[in-house]
């Protein structure tokens, strides 16, 4: 089983490093970022320190990847928390030297686009934490969900195990953040109908994955995967974004899984509830209903054919509605099939 290294727990007061690694719309709406960054003081105690790239839309690769390498080499920053994700992260990987995060781990917070880097330190052995960014679970309109707060303030400050557990609602309809009279209007919620399991057997390992659009990204590109060996024992994790991909796309990248052998490696599989609505695909509360349930259908219909054993848990809440775990990547996660329990080592 591939080995991390232990990350220190921040404590109230600290500061954290706050980066745009991907787009830059804290420059398109600041409003949005101020309040989030509003929310990191008030809600958690932390200061902040905002790098020149946050802002700015379209920043230069290399100018991101030096954000990025500074804010981990400053020995004042106790952790790293991206504004929001975006769509060409993959493309400053190489501009970063692994060196620099050896020499200067510390815990980074985000999702989406942001899984190049959390498999980047994944493959360096470093831990960190996939979930809760600046513009959108600090930014919440109408204030942050006591279920995000929640996780988040564990993977924060605290160590140990934490049971996962499912909120009565979710959301993922949002709100234009180009009118600021948002910010105070809370989500539209929907009912939560609870987890779908599948499979009797039980599992632990060490949590890899992230987002499927961009690791999709990554299989074709093919340089920043893990390696073979590294994912024996380790249970993967997959959401999709707001690009609401076809489940073909869905199916294509758990074949491609397939073909390599991973199912024979990971002891688990845990799916986030799909993001179902975006402004430009404004689906009816029926028409979301079915999309995740092909979605579903889908991951079962074709894991199966690779491995009939292992449990499938979907309709979890991490990715891209709310509220929102920060899941703990690179430590152990625990699932418990007889009781349908999952804990996860923080």
């Amino acid at each position: 089983m591939k080995q991390f290294v232990k990350l220190p727990k921040l404590k109230p007061g600290d500061q954290v490093a706050v980066i745009s690694p991907s787009a830059g719309l804290p420059g398109l709406f600041p409003w949005v970022q101020d309040l989030g960054l509003e929310r990191l003081q008030a809600v958690f105690g932390l200061g902040f320190r905002e790098y020149p790239t946050t802002r700015q839309m379209n920043a230069p690769l290399q100018d991101r990847a030096r954000d990025i390498t500074q804010a981990f080499s400053d020995p004042a920053n106790k952790a790293v928390i991206t504004s929001i994700g975006g769509d060409d992260q993959i493309k400053l990987l190489k501009h970063l030297d692994p060196q620099a995060f050896l020499d200067n781990p510390k815990p980074f917070f985000g999702y989406s686009d942001n899984t190049h880097l959390h498999n980047f330190l994944w493959d360096l052995g470093i831990p960190s934490y996939y979930g809760c960014s600046i513009m959108t679970q600090y930014a919440m309109q109408g204030g942050m969900h006591d279920f995000t707060i929640k996780y988040l303030k564990k993977a924060l400050f605290e160590a140990g195990d934490m049971e996962l557990t499912a909120p009565k609602e979710f959301n993922d309809e949002g709100l234009d953040w180009s009118d600021k009279a948002n910010l105070t209007k809370p989500r539209k919620m929907e009912p939560n109908d609870g987890w779908n399991w599948d499979g009797k057997k039980d599992a632990e390992g060490i949590l890899w994955g992230g987002c499927i659009e961009s690791i999709i990204e990554e299989f074709t590109v093919g340089k920043y995967l893990p390696k073979d060996d590294d994912l024996s024992g380790t249970i993967l994790f997959l959401e999709s974004a707001e690009d609401i991909p076809d489940p073909w796309l869905v199916e294509y990248l758990l074949v491609g899984m397939g073909e390599r052998g991973w199912f024979d490696k990971f002891q688990a599989l845990l799916v986030g509830r799909p993001k179902a609505w975006e402004f430009d695909k404004q689906k009816t509360t029926e028409e979301k209903a079915a999309y995740r349930k092909e979605q579903r259908e889908t991951v079962i219909k074709t894991v199966r054919g690779y491995n009939q054993q292992i449990p499938v848990v979907q309709n979890l809440d991490f990715g891209h509605t709310d509220p929102q775990v920060a899941l703990p990547m690179g430590n152990m996660v625990r699932v418990d099939s007889l009781n349908q329990k999952i804990s996860l080592t923080y």
